[in-house]
């Protein structure tokens, strides 16, 4: 009866908020998209993306991503939303423990042996330390601690740096105390865009005793700082042996048979040393147990460095199956059910 409580308590307060920032005019836009998209009838996509936030969990941006408009109930009820995922995240991970995935400071500090790359905390390193940093690397990041989407994450060149101290004393008064090096990311995923680190998504579950990986995703940037869709990104769905189940997207009704710099081939993508995905995640997922629901970012490297991470997203976000690109009409809720029970 508790986590029946829990739950219901978590739907509610879910709902309760996602009610105080309705926004009727861009559902309205919304539903012009899908009208554009789909030929249905935009007072009909409106009502329906109504209904299906107030009852059937799902958000708008996951009713226009998902094609709900051209999916019948039963296959509807087949995919994962960001409202099912968000009361799986809330009602399995320890309060006390999710600062530890806010902070980027604070996970890189607990992941360490697993990041696979030097970083500096500019609240503790001097100038000197900086200088010698970006000696060592020539190209690093700076990141804001608490951040999302690739935001406050920005990209510099240390033979541009003519003052050091003063470079430091920016990076801080930009709320950039964590300092990174660039990975140097697999020759395959360097063939599709050489310019970004393109990492891949796993989202995934420890159980207590090994952890299930539910979904991957691979994301592919367009020669900016960050793969995020806010830097022009755009992702393609993995299938249980790392390669890709069709073309890319993104949110903005972006597709791409190629990418759109490179030319290479997305549908004919293969994720390189997909064999040791899963035992990387292994080792990941028993890091911090008392938060089993994570969406993980890392990077494939080459084969003389380790798989790196990049991340971990306790609220870890879905990455679906789009049915018009895929020609699937079926999502993944149910292997989350069978690993996680919902």
């Amino acid at each position: 009866m508790t986590n029946a409580l829990s739950r219901l308590r978590n739907r509610a307060s879910y709902v309760l908020g996602r009610a105080r920032k309705l926004d009727l005019p861009s559902v309205w836009q919304r539903a012009g998209e899908v009208r554009d998209q789909h030929g249905v009838a935009r007072p009909k996509v409106f009502a329906d993306m109504m209904w299906s936030a107030a009852f059937r969990e799902t958000p708008f941006q996951d009713y226009v991503d998902w094609d709900y408009a051209i999916l019948t109930r039963a296959e509807r009820e087949t995919f994962m939303t960001h409202a099912i995922s968000d009361q799986i995240a809330r009602r399995t991970a320890s309060p006390e423990h999710r600062g530890l995935f806010h902070d980027k400071i604070a996970f890189n500090e607990r992941f360490d042996a697993l990041l696979g790359r030097e970083w500096l905390d500019l609240r503790v390193a001097g100038p000197d330390e900086l200088r010698a940093f970006g000696a060592r690397h020539g190209t690093l990041f700076g990141k804001q601690p608490v951040s999302s989407a690739g935001l406050g994450v920005s990209r510099y060149s240390a033979a541009e740096v003519t003052d050091w101290e003063a470079f430091h004393a920016d990076l801080l008064e930009k709320g950039q105390p964590l300092v990174e090096e660039q990975l140097v990311q697999h020759p395959v995923l360097a063939e599709v865009c050489p310019g970004t680190v393109n990492t891949t998504r796993i989202t995934a579950f420890f159980d207590g005793e090994r952890t299930h990986i539910l979904s991957a995703a691979q994301k592919f940037g367009r020669g900016q700082a960050s793969d995020q869709q806010s830097f022009g990104g755009f992702y393609t769905m993995l299938d249980d042996n790392g390669h890709s189940r069709g073309r890319g997207y993104d949110s903005h009704h972006g597709l791409h048979e190629v990418h759109p710099e490179s030319g290479v081939s997305i549908p004919d993508f293969q994720l390189p040393r997909w064999d040791e995905v899963e035992a990387f995640m292994q080792e990941v997922g028993r890091v911090v147990p008392e938060v089993p629901y994570v969406g993980w970012d890392i990077v494939i490297t080459p084969d003389d460095r380790p798989i790196a991470l990049i991340e971990g997203n306790w609220g870890a976000g879905v990455y679906e199956n789009k049915p018009s690109v895929t020609g699937v009409r079926t999502g993944s809720r149910q292997r989350f059910r069978d690993v996680i029970g919902f």
